[in-house]
């Protein structure tokens, strides 16, 4: 499979003419296209399973100790509901979607973080990455999702886990997580490195960085 260059890509979003008039639901950001439908957007192959035997998720970087979470680890852990919108910066919006998962806040106090750590860049299938700030990852919204609507992820919406973070644009929901990345500073992930913004708020409309 021949992949579009990834500039060229964001590049092409920027040129979008069809843009939305002025938001009339206090729920939906500017910019933005409401939908019923659950879009697949991915760059790159889709990682298949054959099963979870082996697979972990690691975590490295400012922590006291590398650790690697197996899927039986984390199923072992608490878990949470909730019913959040999500909002991708190609301009759709759903709303009410409903994420099952370990909450953020419970899977990171067994981590000892070190204090001088500030941002996570998180690494996926395939070698994607996306950064993301602990001040923003530290809330009652963000988890690591393996349920969607009750089911487990679809394939295409990164089975088996991915990160939820609704408040920011849904590429940093990174899907098919393998690692968490604890750093001193900031730094660009993939999508970061080829145009995107580097925080990605939908209600400022960050969705490019030059």
């Amino acid at each position: 499979m021949r992949l579009e260059n990834p500039f060229k890509k964001v590049e092409r979003l920027k040129r979008v003419k069809n843009l939305p008039g002025p938001s009339q639901n206090e729920r939906v950001p500017p910019g933005q296209f409401l939908t019923d439908r659950f879009p697949v957007l991915t760059y790159g192959a889709t990682p298949h399973y054959e099963t979870l035997h082996g697979w972990d998720l690691r975590v490295f970087g400012l922590v006291d100790a590398e650790k690697r979470f197996s899927w039986g680890d984390l199923m072992a852990m608490p878990t949470n509901t909730q019913t959040v919108d999500i909002h991708c910066v190609t301009r759709w919006s759903k709303l009410d979607t409903t994420w099952t998962g370990v909450p953020w806040r419970q899977f990171v106090a067994q981590l000892g973080v070190k204090p001088e750590a500030t941002h996570v860049m998180v690494h996926c299938e395939l070698g994607y990455t996306t950064n993301v700030s602990l001040d923003i990852l530290d809330d009652d919204d963000t988890m690591l999702a393996y349920l969607y609507e009750g089911k487990a992820l679809e394939l295409d919406h990164g089975y088996p886990m991915r990160l939820l973070v609704p408040k920011k644009y849904f590429w940093k929901s990174a899907k098919w997580i393998r690692g968490f990345e604890f750093m001193a500073g900031d730094r660009p992930g993939f999508w970061e490195r080829n145009g995107y913004h580097m925080e990605g708020d939908p209600w400022l409309e960050e969705r490019f960085g030059w």
